[in-house]
């Protein structure tokens, strides 16, 4: 697999990562097999992944301490990302943003129990904390980083502002926000001002939760508990306009012989140098599968097709309050 640095100083990695998060929370499956979820794991680290991306709220806490159990005699082979600021340890750990000083402190500590290691690669704030100076929380941040407790720091869905102002404090190696054919949004801000200013770009969701595979024609099959039964993207007449963007991504992928995820993604790819991606999977044949679109070459007119492509009907989430602050 392709290396690139993330950011101007950050690690080298793949080019491709993994996303953890279905394999603990809030997609159809999560929990069922972690001994799969773990075979899926290896299998990466095989493969030449080496971002592998957490959180503590994924559980909570269940899929950090999966990564444990993956991660034994291998630790030094890739490089862990995990999230916080989505729980409040200050309080009674209930779910909420939390920024504060002190919830850096007892986050990370809690996170490196979990993982079973002493330092995190990629320390991301999951969401910004709009009653906490985010000069505070990023102040923290490389006070661990230090201490040798955190490696690199990183931002998640924050808002341009944000993101200067954190830099200024502490150089950002990372931006995780939403990105696909499914989300383009990040292109008119967030991706010239990560540019400028040396951060690397990590999209989420890059097969917008799975949409753009093209298995998805409706929720019925999905868990009752399912975050995407909710999302405003896959439900009612939205499921339907949307399916239109599914279907040109599979003429393309019917042209090349290539899978519609690995279109998806290639596209993706096909934006920068300075993008890694992290698609999610519980299965090794969808593991696979992904990191083939590393050797997926699109031609100008395919990627003109699928950048033309209208934007979905419906918003990211039920509610967007929490994202670009």
């Amino acid at each position: 697999m392709q290396q690139i640095i993330l950011g101007t100083n950050g690690p080298e990695i793949g080019r491709l990562g993994l996303g953890l998060m279905g394999m603990s929370a809030f997609y159809s499956g999560a929990r069922l097999d972690d001994d799969a979820s773990i075979a899926t794991i290896h299998r990466a680290i095989d493969l030449g992944v080496t971002l592998f991306d957490t959180a503590e709220m994924y559980g909570p806490y269940l899929n950090e301490q999966l990564l444990a159990k993956a991660l034994v005699g291998r630790r030094d082979q890739v490089r862990i990302a995990t999230k916080f600021g989505t729980i409040k340890h200050t309080t009674d750990d209930t779910f909420g943003p939390d920024g504060s000083a002190a919830n850096v402190r007892l986050s990370v500590e809690g996170s490196l129990k979990r993982l079973g290691t002493d330092y995190i690669d990629l320390y991301y704030l999951h969401r910004v904390d709009p009653n906490t100076p985010i000069e505070e929380t990023v102040g923290e941040m490389a006070e661990l980083v230090a201490e040798g407790k955190v490696r690199y720091l990183g931002l998640s869905e924050a808002a341009p502002a944000t993101i200067r102002r954190a830099h200024a404090v502490h150089p950002i190696t990372a931006l995780q926000t939403e990105y696909s054919l499914w989300s383009r949004d990040p292109e008119a801000e967030l991706l010239p001002l990560v540019r400028e200013l040396g951060i690397g770009f990590v999209p989420y969701s890059p097969l917008g939760r799975g949409f753009l595979t093209g298995t998805i024609r409706s929720v019925e099959a999905l868990d009752a508990d399912d975050f995407r039964r909710a999302n405003p993207r896959f439900v009612g007449e939205n499921l339907t306009a949307n399916i239109r963007i599914v279907e040109q991504v599979d003429a393309v992928a019917a042209e090349i012989g290539a899978k519609p995820s690995q279109v998806a993604l290639a596209w993706l790819l096909a934006q920068g140098d300075d993008i890694a991606p992290i698609p999610g999977t519980k299965r090794i044949e969808r593991l696979e599968e992904n990191l083939g679109a590393d050797s997926v070459t699109l031609s100008a007119d395919q990627l003109n097709t699928l950048s033309s492509l209208e934007a979905p009907a419906g918003d990211r989430y039920p509610d967007m309050s929490a994202v670009n602050r």
